[in-house]
């Protein structure tokens, strides 16, 4: 039997934990895979110490700085939706150009096809954008989304991913 010594942690200080990972993955500390190794190392933890060892190569934050930072009217967008953005944006001038080209060929304006590219894209970004469905790592539904997948995780099968475990 392993006796750990130390003061057991919360589940309230994994996630100041996992909130201030993400302040240091937003201020590019940390890179996305260390990130989600050192989230995982977070919940798998039982002690304060545990815990302490997983920030204590990363410089203390101000209490401003490890606040959530839920989206609020005038923040700046998240990386990965200005990326998706701007490659909905580039794909949507390359068939608005192509269409363009063969409208032009043709001498009338033809089906304008590009809707479909355009406009499914457009709407599951600007859903995705409205909803959070995808949250800023360190915010509450971030830590919420995490959570979820560690309960699904412990569900899973140990020798077999794929394949529910069944009691």
């Amino acid at each position: 039997m392993d006796i750990t010594p130390g003061t057991r942690a919360s589940d309230a200080e994994r996630n100041a934990i996992v909130t201030q990972l993400g302040t240091h993955l937003a201020d590019g500390r940390l890179d996305l895979a260390e990130y989600d190794q050192r989230v995982a190392k977070v919940y798998a933890t039982t002690t304060r110490d545990e815990l302490a060892v997983v920030l204590s190569d990363l410089p203390p934050l101000t209490k401003q700085a490890t606040a959530p930072a839920e989206r609020t009217p005038g923040k700046r967008i998240p990386v990965w939706q200005r990326i998706e953005a701007g490659s909905w944006l580039g794909v949507s001038v390359i068939v608005l150009v192509i269409w363009g080209l063969i409208s032009l060929t043709a001498g009338e304006l033809t089906y304008f096809w590009p809707m479909w590219v355009i406009g499914p894209w457009g709407a599951v970004l600007l859903f995705r954008v409205i909803t959070g469905w995808e949250a800023t790592p360190g915010t509450q539904t971030h830590l919420r989304q995490l959570q979820r997948q560690m309960k699904h995780a412990q569900h899973m099968d140990p020798h077999n991913p794929d394949r529910p475990h069944r009691h």
